[in-house]
């Protein structure tokens, strides 16, 4: 650097020597830049970043993740699982196995698909950095990701109506009167929650009042948003509009609360979801979006597999403090892949897509024992964390939900194909057994030793093996169609070899037991569809009358062992020939356990299976048919540009 001296003034007149100028304009260029750069590496803050950064330019929002489903029990960590669905707050010890508004400017209005005659489903929190970390904003859903999404093209890509030619109505008169009366227990079950728990989760059927729980992050109305599509099939209208308009205007999703991830996706997202596809109504749409933005940042974890609870509000997101060190449930984190790739579908935006591919392609990475997939993976290393492999409680909609993916694609995603047989594979291999009295089951296993016990759960593997029997490996379509049958049949047993004719929670096949509970802890019957899954399925693949019975002896028992003054309540002892309830009038039964009981009596082209999939909630689906949606919706855009 050169300094020139300043004409007519002396160097000692500007108080310094030259070198004394050059050393402090070191010291003064330096101590500037420092000060500027510190800014950029002290603790982030909006304030400061405001100043430096552009305003096209948003900073990052980290949050932690990770939650699937889970019902905690005080007191009884063996019973401390994740996968079940089931009201937390039951007097019961159930084994645990669910930001802005989106504004689409669309009009609220209903275009029934089944209306009309087509030509042809104490943690510590996260703190570990993200794996894509991201954040969501309203704008994904206003075109910036594709086309916005057409409900008429949907329709015209359906085989047959929704609703079928006539409701589904049997021809025969039993089978009519059968399913008539299923629809009056539901009419009843919601006429009594309405009387007494409106708004609220779940009603407590024998104290007359409402229950909330802390599993659904504050989120309220978890048995209307359930029941919305069953009272819809059903053609309960005057209740599906209740549902409706307390969807439209009070269902509040600006929550700070607690959530189970994986409760929520089935029972809320899901009942949204299929409310939408079945009636068109823009509101459920609008819902489901909104909510399902609010579940995105249980994904920000090292691996991009999700934590099992997450704060709707904050979004930051923790393990289930049960959960062996601080693991992941397959269950949980196995089940978002139907209703995430369905909310692509809808908001055009492909990061509910992304989050759950990348699941997969972690788990076709990492090595599985003997072929199985162990129910506990570390969210921040990736690794199986336990060897306890299980098709009932904490591993089961996992398997459901790969068939139902290869089905839902319009059969295309060859991946979850490969997964869901090469799992059935080592299951038979490793897992499947026959008692000494012939009855196949699935049991249970631990680090290589067989636990010779079947969850109530493990029970919607008969129907799940039957819908994958078409598309399995060349040749063994009859031998996964008997093995179908065969677990169902086992189900079954367990229900009839009790005083209540109601199946337990637990059944085993040790020390002369046969499908019959041997803990007190199993006992209990809450409700549950898995076992009526099954029969629903079996009817549909075989058309066996026996399911059609066995479906009629479960409706019989829940009618005198269940039905109380105000509802219906699960009870603790299904060996006991005088019940104790439980008070406790789970949602799911509404979802679920009648909607298939409804489905088993109708007529097949009521939700046709070529067309719908449920999700593990019971929640109708539609299969989607890429090729038909883009040539319906490119000739809709062709008909909008000759108007214009």
């Amino acid at each position: 650097m050169v300094l020139r001296k300043l004409p007519g003034v002396s160097a000692s007149g500007m108080g310094l020597r030259l070198s004394q100028k050059f050393v402090f304009l070191l010291f003064l260029s330096g101590l500037v830049t420092l000060c500027f750069g510190a800014l950029f590496f002290l603790p982030d803050t909006v304030r400061l970043k405001r100043i430096f950064l552009s305003k096209n330019e948003n900073p990052a929002v980290t949050v932690g993740s990770d939650s699937v489903l889970s019902k905690k029990v005080p007191g009884d960590p063996e019973h401390q699982r994740a996968g079940l669905k089931v009201s937390e707050g039951a007097n019961v010890k159930p084994k645990v196995s669910r930001k802005p508004s989106v504004t689409h400017g669309a009009r609220t209005v209903e275009r029934s698909v089944g209306s009309r005659a087509q030509d042809e489903r104490s943690p510590a929190r996260a703190h570990e950095p993200a794996a894509g970390d991201e954040r969501v904003t309203s704008a994904a859903h206003s075109g910036e990701h594709g086309r916005a999404y057409s409900y008429e093209a949907f329709k015209k890509c359906l085989l047959k109506p929704a609703l079928g030619k006539n409701q589904g109505t049997p021809s025969d008169s039993e089978t009519l009167q059968r399913r008539e009366k299923v629809k009056e227990m539901m009419k009843f079950a919601w006429d009594n929650y309405k009387r007494y728990a409106w708004g609220q989760n779940e009603l407590r059927p024998l104290t007359r009042n409402g229950h909330i729980g802390n599993m659904f992050g504050g989120l309220r109305g978890a048995s209307i948003v359930d029941s919305l599509d069953t009272l819809y099939i059903m053609g309960l209208m005057e209740e599906y509009e209740e549902a409706k308009e307390w969807v439209q205007n009070n269902l509040d999703l600006i929550s700070n609360g607690e959530a189970s991830l994986f409760e929520v996706n089935i029972r809320y997202v899901g009942g949204l979801l299929s409310a939408y596809y079945l009636t068109g109504a823009e509101i459920f749409k609008q819902k489901v979006v909104e909510l399902g933005e609010k579940l995105l940042p249980a994904f920000n974890t090292p691996t991009g597999i999700p934590r099992g609870v997450i704060n709707l509000g904050s979004g930051t997101s923790w393990s289930w403090g049960w959960a062996s060190a601080g693991s992941s449930i397959l269950a949980e984190f196995g089940t978002l892949h139907l209703e995430f790739i369905h909310l692509s579908q809808l908001s055009g935006n492909p990061l509910f897509t992304e989050k759950v591919m990348n699941i997969r392609k972690l788990l076709n990475k990492i090595e599985k024992p003997h072929g199985l997939y162990p129910n506990f993976l570390s969210p921040v290393s990736g690794n199986w964390v336990q060897h306890h492999v299980s098709i009932g409680g904490l591993g089961d909609s996992f398997y459901e939900y790969l068939i139902k993916s290869f089905l839902m694609s319009d059969k295309t995603d060859q991946e979850a194909k490969k997964m869901y047989y090469s799992a059935m594979e080592a299951i038979e291999t490793n897992l499947v057994q026959k008692s000494p009295g012939g009855l196949t089951y699935v049991a249970e296993w631990r680090g290589g030793i067989l636990d010779h016990k079947m969850g109530h759960l493990a029970c919607f593997s008969g129907g799940m093996m039957g819908i994958g029997a078409e598309d399995g490996p060349a040749g063994h379509k009859q031998h996964y169609l008997d093995l179908a049958a065969e677990i169902t049949h086992t189900c079954h047993e367990s229900y009839s070899r009790s005083a209540t004719k109601l199946g337990p929670e637990a059944f085993r096949f040790d020390a002369g037991a046969e499908a019959t509970a041997t803990r007190m802890s199993d006992r209990y019957y809450i409700l549950r569809p898995e076992v009526i899954e099954s029969y629903m399925y079996m009817w549909r693949l075989t058309h066996d009358p026996k399911y059609r019975q066995w479906g009629w002896e479960a409706v019989e028992a829940l009618e005198k062992h269940c039905r109380v003054d105000a509802g219906f309540s699960g009870i603790r002892d299904v060996y006991a020939s005088t019940v104790s309830h439980d008070n406790m009038q789970q949602s799911f039964f509404l979802s679920e356990t009648l909607k298939y009981l409804y489905l088993l009596f109708s007529d097949d082209d009521l939700l046709p299976l070529d067309d719908w999939v449920f999700n593990t909630e019971a929640h109708p689906l539609p299969v989607i048919r890429k090729r038909c949606l883009q040539e319906h919706s490119n000739t809709q855009d062709d008909e909008q540009t000759n108007l214009e």
